[in-house]
């Protein structure tokens, strides 16, 4: 992605649409698995690797870490 269009804040207004839609069909709480962009190791972190989403979007949504699947994989929950 062209760097000109990051941190404009859709990753985080997609995030909440897809909380709403869940809330909206009866989910009691949302999970994810994001990457800890802190927490990898790698000189530079390749383009897929947030394809998941960022901790940071999930903390400013409202999730909260819960476990970890891998030292820079955080399993983030949102209770609804």
């Amino acid at each position: 992605m062209d760097q000109r269009h990051r941190h404009r804040g859709i990753a985080a207004s997609l995030l909440g649409a897809a909380v709403a839609h869940a809330r909206s069909h009866g989910a009691t709480a949302v999970e994810g698995h994001p990457v800890d962009t802190d927490a990898v190791r790698a000189a530079k972190v390749s383009g897929s690797a947030p394809f998941t989403g960022t901790m940071r979007t999930f903390l400013d949504v409202g999730f909260s870490e819960i476990a970890r699947t891998y030292p820079s994989r955080p399993v983030m929950r949102l209770e609804l």
